[in-house]
């Protein structure tokens, strides 16, 4: 796989949980269907009916229950995750009383993956917020990660009565991808995705997640993927991450930061380079993408009262590359959450 390629199908990322389990597993043997039928999540698992675009759909999702009067943090995955790389951070929240909430959105995880589907970050905020609903949630502080920082974006723009506070951790979207970068139609994504191999997934990741570094815990987290990359359903899991690409490049949410009315902290392993489409720069545009060193603090000059954390050092996955870093910054978020 060329490096454009890889550039294109990897802005999203992984956990370290299951690992001393997964450790030194033969990965040419994994294979998983669509849902992720037999792939093992750390809690149980629970479904919610989702009617939309006149389909039956299933909505995954892991809810634990938190002490009375704390609230509901929902932790809300990027685009090649799903609730399992949440499983550290949600012991964590729980520990201190939260209750938690962990959705797979509709195209991920143990989700239903539809294949003649509109996928639109306001279309999964307004599922995330019926689930809430539907469980007697009615103010969450929700945090976001990678892709998952554009979906709570837009669930607080949509349903800012309904977020305490907006907890983005690396989140992509704080560019606008299409000012700079040219379109690219859903079958560009498909040819890649379909084309995807267990070896590239590992070498992105080790180069681009981890700075070269690599163990069997990194390891561990890239077997959801190989296993749906060996699996029945490889084509239409394809498919549908090929058909989630558009909507961050053709919904952004850096234009309307001006408009958010919940607090919002910001949580930034400034080392991450992630610029979606930078390999396929428009003609003349010189802007260089990705560069969280700075897009943290040109956030903070166009989000209100902004609370930018930025941790030196880590990149794109500050949950997974060091827990203790990244707990400690989640503490000053949620503190600062609760300041009048």
């Amino acid at each position: 796989m060329s490096r454009l390629t890889l550039a294109a199908f990897f802005f999203v990322f992984f956990l370290p949980q299951h690992a001393s389990a997964d450790a030194g597993t033969d990965t040419s043997k994994l294979a998983y269907d669509a849902r992720l039928s037999t792939y093992p999540y750390d809690f149980e698992v629970k479904v919610f009916p989702v009617s939309s675009q006149r389909q039956t759909l299933e909505m995954a999702y892991i809810h634990l229950e938190g002490e009375a009067g704390k609230p509901v943090i929902t932790l809300l995955h990027g685009k090649n995750f799903n609730a399992r790389y949440w499983t550290s951070t949600a012991r964590y929240l729980q520990k201190k009383g939260y209750g938690v909430l962990i959705p797979d959105q509709i195209g991920f995880g143990k989700s239903s993956k539809p294949v003649h589907y509109q996928y639109s970050f306001a279309a999964l905020a307004s599922h995330t917020r019926a689930l809430m609903k539907s469980l007697g949630i009615e103010k969450s502080i929700v945090l976001g990660h990678s892709m998952g920082g554009m979906l709570a974006t837009r669930l607080a723009l949509m349903f800012p009565q309904n977020v305490q506070q907006l907890i983005l951790v690396n989140p992509i979207g704080l560019e606008n991808y299409l000012q700079y970068v040219e379109y690219k139609d859903t079958d560009f994504f498909n040819r890649i995705e379909s084309s995807a191999t267990p070896e590239a997934i590992v070498k992105y990741q080790r180069e681009n997640y981890y700075a070269g570094e690599w163990n069997d815990r990194y390891e561990a987290l890239t077997h959801f993927m190989i296993g749906q990359l060996q699996g029945p359903d490889k084509a239409q899991v394809a498919w549908v991450n090929a058909l989630t690409y558009d909507m961050i490049f053709t919904q952004p949410v850096v234009t309307e930061f001006s408009d958010l009315s919940v607090p919002v902290s910001l949580i930034i392993g400034t080392r991450d380079r992630t610029g979606p489409g930078r390999n396929w720069m428009k003609p003349g545009a010189v802007r260089e993408l990705g560069r969280y060193d700075r897009l943290g603090k040109e956030a903070a000059a166009l989000i209100p009262g902004l609370a930018l954390h930025e941790l030196p050092g880590l990149g794109h996955m500050p949950h997974i590359e060091d827990f203790a870093v990244f707990q400690g910054a989640l503490d000053k978020a949620l503190d600062a959450g609760r300041q009048p």
